[in-house]
């Protein structure tokens, strides 16, 4: 085990103000990994105070300089590819391959895409009599969820540098060991000190200090909507920016005329993959009732394939949640098809992928947000019936649409009521905004539209 000390404040690795530390858990064999310092208010208050002294010089920084330290950290990140793989893989329990691919690659694209805006985006222009400026917003509190370690925090590390901005970053509690590395990479890009300061620790302490600090201009959060909702609350008390990403429920429709046996599989691989810890998985399948027997049996066929190659939940906190959920599916009458709440497994936070079937859409398992390996599958009668459906939860961030007819489908897409949806089994895009509307959240990730999220207009009449 590895008993990491300090925070990174000011561009140095510093004691943290108490002795409490949390313990990293490798979720696969349950054996404590590695310890980091839970920080305090003191912590974060150092970090801000450094970020805020920073900001003037960062902000000043000609864009092309930013661009040129933002691809120095996206080729730090991909020099130490397969450190962060392993590390990720440690702590969250995610198949190597999947770490490699997804939870490293993706972020290097995402980095490499801000390297390439901060050097184009246009920050100054002309409008009528005016010149507007798009200025940074100030000092970012940024506090990342653990399912994507690396992503979630480039996702938010990447634009706020391309702005311009100074950030305090909160890891996860339950992965910090990827955010640490992540600071390193930071470092060995040359950002200057106090640009990027990370301090671990627990949420209701480290985090909400981060929330309620008076110099924070703007704090972007990713993680539940029940957080997401008090961060909303005391950062509008205080006239305070947010970004909220949270959660979601998404609906994946399988319209008629699609290709039943593909749109299912892939189905049923979106929402196994990283082990259901995804806010974007599309847990609700929707399949015309015609349809319905052979898609339920295609997709439990599907779920059974997953048995040895999804990892463990986070946690055993999760584990619970999430076999609390199955339990909770069988008790309302869902027909359990794949899976169940018993561990796969002697040791290691494992659920089985799991398959619900005569899912109704008032039914807990087919509104509530599990965050783990399970796919519900309801009926619907008609178009406006599946349109209904897929409207009918208070979240509204990604989701799907499969039809023989691509028009058809984009039809369909175009009526929903959510952040991104993928048409036929459509790419992830780096560059297309991601983020979600109703209690999926506030603002956008990604490309441009992320960028935009940390900056604030200014204008000169003349």
């Amino acid at each position: 085990m590895k008993a990491h000390d300090g925070m990174y404040i000011d561009g140095a690795w510093r004691p943290a103000a108490g002795q409490d530390v949390i313990e990293v858990v490798n979720p696969a064999d349950e054996q404590v990994i590695a310890t980091v310092p839970a920080g305090t208010a003191e912590d974060v208050d150092a970090a801000v105070r450094a970020a805020r002294a920073a900001l003037p010089g960062w902000a000043a920084t000609p864009p092309a300089e930013r661009a040129a330290r933002l691809a120095a950290l996206r080729d730090v990140l991909v020099a130490r590819e397969e450190e962060i793989a392993e590390t990720v893989t440690a702590e969250l329990g995610s198949p190597l391959a999947f770490s490699r691919t997804v939870h490293v690659g993706v972020p290097i694209a995402v980095a490499g895409s801000y390297a390439d805006l901060a050097a184009t985006y246009v920050f100054e222009e002309k409008v009528g009599n005016s010149t507007v400026y798009h200025e940074p917003v100030g000092v970012v509190g940024a506090i990342t969820p653990w399912n994507y370690p690396l992503h979630q925090i480039v996702a938010k590390a990447a634009p706020a540098l391309a702005a311009g901005c100074t950030i305090v970053l909160k890891p996860a509690e339950d992965t910090p060991l990827t955010a640490r590395l992540f600071a390193e990479a930071v470092h060995e890009a040359g950002v200057p000190a106090g640009v990027l300061n990370l301090v671990t620790g627990l949420g209701p302490v480290a985090g909400q200090a981060l929330v309620e600090h008076p110099d924070v201009d703007l704090v972007s959060f990713t993680g539940s909507t029940a957080v997401g909702r008090r961060i909303g609350a005391t950062a509008g008390a205080a006239v305070k920016r947010v970004a909220l990403e949270l959660g979601g429920k998404s609906a994946n429709v399988i319209l008629p005329s699609a290709d039943l046996a593909r749109a299912v599989n892939v189905g049923v691989a979106n929402v196994m993959s990283n082990s259901g810890q995804t806010c974007s998985a599309w847990t609700r399948m929707l399949v015309h009732r015609d349809q319905y027997d052979e898609a339920v049996e295609l997709a439990a066929t599907a779920a059974a394939k997953y048995g040895d190659r999804i990892g463990p939940l986070v946690s055993a906190a999760q584990r619970a949640r999430v076999r609390g959920y199955i339990e909770k599916g069988i008790a309302e009458g869902a027909r359990l098809v794949a899976g169940g709440p018993e561990s796969p497994r002697d040791k290691g936070y494992f659920v089985s992928p799991t398959v619900f079937a005569d899912v109704t859409p008032d039914m807990t398992v087919a509104q509530e947000e599990i965050f783990g390996p399970v796919l519900s599958v309801l009926r619907y009668e008609d178009e406006e019936d599946a349109l209904r459906i897929a409207n009918g939860t208070v979240y509204g961030l990604a989701g799907a649409v499969w039809a023989g007819d691509e028009a058809e489908a984009v039809a369909f897409a175009r009526r929903m009521d959510t952040g991104q949806v993928d048409i036929n089994g459509g790419r992830f895009n780096p560059l297309a905004p991601f983020g979600g509307c109703k209690q999926s959240g506030v603002g956008r990730e990604l490309g441009i539209y992320g960028l935009a999220e940390y900056l604030q207009t200014k204008s000169l009449q003349f």
